[in-house]
This record gives C-alpha cells, structure tokens and sequence, in this order.
C-alpha cells in the first residue's frame, strides 16, 4: 500500500509541476461545469414537458427551451473538448522537451546502460499516455462526479426511496473496480516496460541494418521481434482480460438498477405517488449517473497507465546530469595523468595508475595492444566517465575545474568511424556552432581539410544531404568532413582516433594531409596500430592490459622495449 501511495505521490507531483496554461485550464473547467450543471437543468425540463402532455395541451415553449437547453450543451462541450486537447498537447510538450534537454544532459554511462529505444519510448509513448488521461479522461472524471452528486442531490429531492436503492450499486461497483484496478496498474507497467524493450530492439536493429543484411541476420532478428511482439500481444491480452470483466459488470449492476427502478416507479406511478413525468426525470437521471460511471471506469484504467508511465518518467529525470561547474580558466596547454585508475564495472580495471605528460604543441602517440585502454583515456579527457582514482590536468589546473562546456570547447575530436548526422554537408561542419556559420569561414575550413574539391562537384555543394550516419559518402569523404569541423572549431587540444585506420591509399594522403595542417600548434593526442603513422610523434606512450609499459620517442622504445620491437619488426619498421 505504501508503494501504491508513493505512486500517486509521484504522479500528482509530475502533474504539478508541469507548465500548465492556468487560464485556458480554468475557462475549460468552468465551460465543462457548465455543460454539466445544462444537463442537469434538462430532466427537469423533460418532467414538465411530459407531465403537460398528459394534463392539457402541449406547450410549446418547453420545446423552445428545450431545444435553447441542448445547444447551449453542444457548444459548452464542444469549445471545452479543444480547450483539453489544448491542455494536452501543451503540457505534454512541456514535459517533452523538459525529458530531450535532461537526456542530452546525462552523462555517457547512463547510455551504455539503456538502449536508444527504451530512452525514445519515455519521450514518445509514456509521454502520450499523461496526455491521454489530461485530455480524454480528467475533466470529464471532474464533470462526472458533478454530475453525478447533482443528479443525486435532485434525485433525493424527487423521490428518496428510489435514490437510496440506486445508491445499492456504488459500494457493489467499488468492490470490482479497486482490485481489477490494482491488477491494471501491473499489467499497464509490464506493458510499457515491454514496449520499451521493443522499441530498443527496433532501433538496434534498425541503425545496423546493414550489419543484419551482411550477415543474413533477417531470421533470428525476425524471430526476436515476433517474440516481443507476441509479449505485448499477452499484456495486451490480460487488458482486454480486465476490461472485459470491468465493462458488462459495470453494465449487468446499472441495467439490473434500471430494472429495478422501472417496477418500482411503474407501482408509484400507479398508486398517484409520482406522476410520469417524475419518472421519465428520474430515469434521465439514472441515465446521468451510470454514463459518467462508466467514464470513472475508464479514468481508473487511464490513471493506472498514467502512474506507470510516471515511474518511467521519474525515473529519467530523477537521473544525474553532467555537472558543468567549474570556473573560467587559462588557454588549455599540456594534457598531464597523475596515477589515473578506472574501471567500468568494480573490480574490473580498465587503467591502473597510468601516468603521461602530453606537453603542450606536441604529438603524443598511444599504441600497444587492443584492450590495453587507448579509448578509455580519450573518453577520461572528455569527461565522459571520471577516474576513479588520480587526477587529469592541463596547465596545472585539474580538469574538473573548468566548466565542463568550456573544457570540451577545447577539444576537437577525429575518430575513426567519424559519424556524421542526417542532414547536409554544411550542417555536419558547422554542427555544434551557434547561428549561422559565414560561406567563407566554410570554405577555408573545407579546402584546409582537403574536402572542398569534392564538395563542389557535388551537384547541390554544401547542401547535399548525406545521409544517415553519413552512408552517402566514401570513408575519406566523411573522414575530411569531420576535420573540417574540428578546423572550423579550433579546438587547442586534438584527440585522433585511428583517423586513417580505415582509408584506401589515396583518401590517406588527403586525410593525413589535412591532418597535418589540423595538428599545427596544438597539443595532440593520437591512438594508432600503424606505428608508420606516428613514428615521428614527440612521445609514444605503450599501453598493456591498463597499465603504461614504456614511453619514450620511436627509436628510445626501439631500444628499450621488447614488446614495442616485436609490433615494429611485424610492421617492417625495425
């Protein structure tokens, strides 16, 4: 029960927190109320109508007022159903774009622990069922306790007796719908969780469809989303379970109250105690009770979606940001490692008391086995993880000092898949720049990248579009873009990962060109298994399972380091 209540907790305090529009939310409530208070005018007017009908002649001004009645309700509605939908749509974009800038804000390892697709289906999916319930459920769960303590208070007042047997059916209702609710609300999480977990599929599978098709994965990837598909089938199932038992239940209750208040109106109509017109009000009263039952039937299913998704959501934005603190600081020279340990998972290291000074405007180079932890320092120096133990410095200062979007502004980043975003030429170069970057300063940082020759052969130049993750250009192509942006950011600390692992020989000598010209003056830091790419660096630093073996220049590991002679003799450069 207390899980229950902290639930509700949840979700009321999401609720308030969201930017609701106050004005537009209070002309809906009071348009709402009104549409029910006509409604409740209208069996009244219905009572008088028949009781003339069968006394004197018809009067036709009942009619008139009848027909004034039912319009002024058909407009209250209506204008009250797009003020909802209006609600909806704005808080539930409130709330989207509340969850986008929290999770472009999390820290990497959240990433390596939740799939794309499940973090896609909180923004989308859980998002539009708090919409859902605004828009389509929580007013009308407002009106319809209105209306139906309304009708209720009109009720005792026309005929007491009959109103307490009607009053039977609200403890026999309550009784079904608190336990099937409780069993809705495990079913909708399960639900949501599984939706989730197949949305995270899709996107797996989706973004390497390549992979897939290569490998003639089409079977087993098949096979793995019918099987989700036949999960959400089964939740989807046990819902149906519940609303099936919930809707004739709800109708078998009201119907035999029905019954039961047409033979007893029928003997009070006979013996002179309620004339017929008393009765047909009664019954459209009866009417106005059991229709916003069935509503808070529904509302009660909406709300246990609702809190579930509220979990999930929660659950997002209770997550721990990147925290940008830090002061304003120097020119960034040197990038030092004072006895940096790190492990992803405990008792698993991944670095172990590694020390290097990369010296400001110089080249250092990292090799050494696969494993050995090459990209973990790069990741360290962004600041995707923080070390466990030791300090990472530059110019003295520990990195952490500086704010973490000042830091990373000194940073320019080449990889070896350099992956671009969907989009045009002059998006993916410009990408990460503020406003609108000048045709010149494109050109420049295009022709220093050796890209600019095949950009304006291209048949629409900067603005061709290259597709997802850059598919429509060659290796090379993506490869001279994505200097291009570093030059464009000017970054004072060069981070090269494997920037030419992957090329033919002719897009190396253009890559390798650019880089060059990219590497003047700035402190670089190279990952390379081409030892003939980094020969001449300032400093070679030699990696093995997290721990560095040997630094020095290529002709001191040369002599000094056995392991290093040994990758330098494969590679024919001994």
């Amino acid at each position: 029960m207390k899980e229950k209540n902290t639930d509700w907790r949840q979700f009321l305090q999401l609720l308030r927190s969201l930017n609701w529009p106050k004005a537009v939310t209070a002309a809906a409530l009071i348009l709402a109320i009104a549409s029910t208070g006509i409604g409740l005018i209208i069996p009244l007017v219905m009572q008088d109508l028949v009781d003339t009908l069968s006394v004197e002649s018809m009067d036709w001004r009942l009619f008139g007022l009848l027909l004034l009645v039912f319009f002024l309700q058909a407009v209250a509605g209506g204008v009250s159903y797009y003020m909802l939908t209006y609600i909806g749509e704005t808080i539930v974009a409130d709330l989207r774009t509340r969850l986008w800038r929290h999770v472009l804000r999390l820290p990497v390892p959240y990433f390596d622990q939740h799939e794309t697709g499940q973090t896609m289906s909180r923004i989308t999916q859980d998002t539009t069922t708090l919409k859902q319930l605004v828009t389509d459920h929580a007013v009308t769960f407002i009106t319809g306790l209105l209306s139906v303590v309304g009708a209720v208070a009109i009720l005792l007042f026309i005929d007491w007796k009959m109103t307490l047997i009607m009053l039977v059916s609200v403890p026999v209702s309550m009784a079904i719908l608190i336990p099937l609710g409780r069993m809705m609300h495990r079913v909708a999480r399960a639900t949501q969780d599984e939706m989730a977990a197949f949305s995270g599929l899709l996107g797996r599978v989706l973004a390497e469809i390549r992979l897939v098709k290569a490998y003639r994965a089409e079977q087993p990837e098949s096979e793995n989303g019918q099987a989700a598909i036949r999960r959400l089938f089964g939740f989807g199932l046990k819902e149906a379970k519940i609303q099936a038992v919930v809707s004739p239940a709800m109708t078998f209750i009201m119907m035999g109250i029905l019954v039961v208040i047409l033979g007893y109106g029928g003997v009070q109509v006979a013996n002179g105690n309620l004339t017929a017109g008393e009765l047909v009000a009664v019954l459209f009263y009866l009417f106005q009770i059991v229709v916003p039952f069935a509503r808070m039937a529904a509302f009660f299913t909406a709300f246990q979606k609702a809190v579930g998704a509220t979990e999930r959501i929660k659950s997002i934005l209770s997550s721990k940001t990147e925290q940008d603190s830090g002061t304003s600081s120097p020119k960034a020279a040197d990038v030092t490692f004072d006895k940096v340990s790190f492990s992803y998972e405990s008792g698993k290291p991944i670095l172990k008391d590694v020390s290097f000074q990369a010296e400001a405007g110089t080249v250092t180079a990292f090799v050494g086995p696969s494993g050995g932890g090459k990209t973990t320092i790069f990741s360290l120096i962004e600041r995707f993880y923080l070390p466990v133990a030791g300090r990472i410095t530059s110019s003295g200062i520990s990195i952490t000092d500086f704010t973490l979007r000042e830091w990373r502004g000194k940073i320019g980043y080449v990889s070896q898949e350099s992956p671009l975003m969907s989009g045009s030429i002059r998006d993916n170069i410009s990408y990460g720049i503020a406003g609108d970057v000048p045709e010149e300063r494109l050109i420049i940082a295009a022709r220093d990248a050796n890209a600019l020759e095949f950009i304006e052969q291209l048949t629409d130049g900067f603005d061709t579009l290259v597709g997802e993750r850059g598919i429509k250009l060659s290796g090379g192509q993506r490869q001279r873009i994505a200097i291009a942006r570093a030059l464009l950011h000017d970054p004072e600390i060069l981070l090269l990962d494997e920037a030419t692992s992957s090329l033919d020989s002719s897009s190396e000598i253009l890559v390798q060109d650019a880089l060059q010209r990219l590497m003047r003056g700035r402190t670089t830091l190279v990952i390379a298994h081409r030892l003939s790419t980094v020969i001449n660096a300032s400093r070679l630093v030699f990696l093995e399972r997290g721990q560095v073996t040997g630094t020095g220049t290529h002709a001191e590991l040369l002599a000094s380091h056995e392991l290093y002679r040994t990758f330098a003799a494969g590679q024919g450069l001994e």
